[in-house]
């Protein structure tokens, strides 16, 4: 692996943390975690570090979102005998859902999608294998195991499409 490719920690006195990278293509990149968990994804000019050309930010389940778009899958599909092709998401539950503050059992996912939740992600720890009386919250991200179309569907079911 390229050493462009192993971001610098700076400590940032009463903000947070600046996380930076540059690319093999020479683009600096960094992402600012504030104290109280704003996240701001920067674009800094290559000729000058110092020089942010464009900032964008990021609420929890937006750097969720965009941290699953990032990151390969950490499973391969998984296949039976009749090549059924099983998929993991992570969604995140925002303050649009209509599940913020409603529990796992209102959803009635599996039933009515065939994917399965099977943990819940929250900034204070993980669900493994919630319980339909778990209560979904504004910033939690669902760990969602199914099809493509299953897991699809889920992802409309809790964003209220």
């Amino acid at each position: 692996m390229d050493q462009q490719a192993h971001p610098t920690r700076t400590t940032l006195p009463g903000i947070g943390t600046r996380y930076d990278l540059t690319t093999e293509g020479g683009q600096h990149v960094s992402v600012v975690v504030h104290n109280d968990g704003r996240r701001f994804l920067g674009f800094h000019d290559p000729e000058d570090d110092d020089n942010c050309k464009d900032s964008v930010p990021l609420d929890p389940g937006e750097a969720a979102a965009l941290a699953q778009l990032l990151i390969p899958a950490p499973i391969d599909p998984v296949r039976n005998e009749i090549e059924i092709d099983l998929i993991t998401e992570h969604i995140p539950i925002t303050a649009k859902s209509p599940y913020s503050g409603r529990t796992l059992g209102d959803t009635q996912a599996r039933s009515r999608t065939g994917a399965s939740i099977v943990a819940v992600l929250r900034r204070t720890g993980a669900t493994p294998s919630p319980a339909p009386d778990f209560r979904f919250a504004t910033g939690d991200t669902l760990v969602v195991v199914g099809t493509r179309e299953g897991v699809d569907a889920v992802y409309d079911l809790i964003a209220g499409g």
